[in-house]
């Protein structure tokens, strides 16, 4: 079932805004999770760990579960649906990948701002910088699916093409009456 027009280009603004946010928010952690691997000054590693909380829990973690939601209501309401071609199937499973691994990241990205606010060298700590590079790296990679959108029809998609073209040409052969 595909959406009306105005509908589905609403969604699907919502659903580009949602994906950049996220996007963004990675790039913005990764920032400060450099500063964390990088800075020698206490206070600057404290507070970064401080900041590394507060962006995932309440831009990224928002972003990225929006993302996921949006992104299958757009791809149910459209032509693409959800898995009926490669590259769609491809994009979900790896935003629904990248969301599940950061829900478990949070309680590490936590534990390291509560460490890091308690401890008396925070540069000691471990910083989460291979995640905060694997996440933009696929994240990346799903933004590089949905621009060039590689052909190739799952076993699903390749049947409800056939069905369409036999329910047209039924259509067209039958008698006006």
């Amino acid at each position: 079932m595909t959406m009306p027009p105005r509908l589905r280009k609403a969604v699907l603004a919502t659903h580009i805004a949602t994906s950049v946010g996220w996007l963004g928010a990675v790039l913005a952690y990764l920032a400060l999770d450099i500063t964390v691997v990088t800075s020698q000054d206490i206070s600057t590693v404290r507070g970064a760990y401080a900041a590394m909380e507060v962006t995932v829990l309440y831009a990224i973690v928002p972003l990225a579960l929006a993302s996921v939601l949006i992104g299958a209501l757009t791809a149910l309401g459209t032509r693409w649906g959800l898995f009926r071609h490669y590259w769609v199937l491809v994009k979900l499973l790896l935003t629904v990948f990248a969301a599940t691994i950061l829900l478990v990241e949070v309680q590490t990205v936590s534990f390291l701002a509560e460490a890091a606010a308690t401890s008396t060298d925070p540069r000691e700590l471990p910083g989460t910088l291979p995640h905060s590079v694997g996440g933009l790296v696929v994240l990346l990679i799903i933004l590089i699916l949905s621009v060039f959108k590689p052909r190739g029809v799952t076993r699903y998609g390749w049947r409800k093409q056939n069905e369409q073209r036999r329910n047209e040409r039924a259509r067209s052969t039958a008698p006006v009456g």
